[in-house]
């Protein structure tokens, strides 16, 4: 078999490529902050399933 170089497969089975938007207007997360509001969450939902 020969094997392409570069390129893209002819079908891609629905198989989307997305880019990193450059657009001003839209909004910005770090994923530590991401990460650190899950945590917050998980320990509250914990909390409240002790305390009741």
């Amino acid at each position: 078999m020969t094997k392409k170089k570069g390129g893209r497969l002819m079908s891609s089975a629905g198989l989307v490529n997305y880019y990193d938007s450059e657009d001003r207007r839209a909004i910005h997360i770090s994923p530590v902050i991401v990460m650190a509001v899950a945590a917050a969450i998980g320990l509250f939902v914990l909390v409240l399933n002790i305390i009741y």
